[in-house]
């Protein structure tokens, strides 16, 4: 990833399992319903795969790999695109509720029915899904959409991403 003002230096695949470790430890204290690992390039998974499985083992909860998550007013298309994530979750109804919401989007756009309206109702429910207080999600819908989370950039600086 590069090094801060600091020196210190950041391995890329290390700074994905540090937040995977963080986001595992949510899911098995009952914080979050659900997590997303960072959006990861085939390859990274590959790298992480075995890694991010012991600690889904160490911490009693289950995983699922998601190749094209759902897109939502939480982030931008592109902030996924072509990249897998991994799903953490303890209770298997909350991974169905996720695939089952993924499939309603998919037949809204099939049907030609994915208007404002809709977008927002299934932006709003993976937040829920992911355990977003309602506070903080009508936070979201007031900024501008759609947005990315904060990720480190190769030379450790905090940006958007895209």
């Amino acid at each position: 990833m590069g090094s801060n003002q600091e020196g210190l230096k950041i391995d890329h695949h290390s700074f994905q399992l540090g937040m995977i470790n963080c986001f595992v430890e949510m899911v098995a204290c009952g914080v979050k319903r659900l997590a997303v690992s960072p959006p990861l390039k085939p390859d990274d998974y590959e790298t992480i795969k075995n890694s991010s499985e012991i600690i889904v083992n160490a911490f009693g909860v289950k995983s699922y790999l998601e190749q094209s998550l759902i897109v939502t007013d939480l982030q931008s298309e592109e902030f996924t695109q072509g990249k897998y994530s991994i799903l953490y979750y303890k209770d298997d109804s909350v991974l169905e509720s996720y695939l089952n919401l993924k499939k309603r989007k998919s037949e809204l756009v099939k049907e030609g029915r994915y208007d404002q309206k809709a977008r927002k109702q299934i932006s709003r429910e993976f937040m829920r899904l992911l355990s977003y207080p309602e506070k903080i999600i009508e936070e979201k819908f007031s900024q501008e959409f759609p947005s990315s989370p904060y990720i480190l950039d190769n030379d450790n600086e905090q940006k958007k991403a895209t």
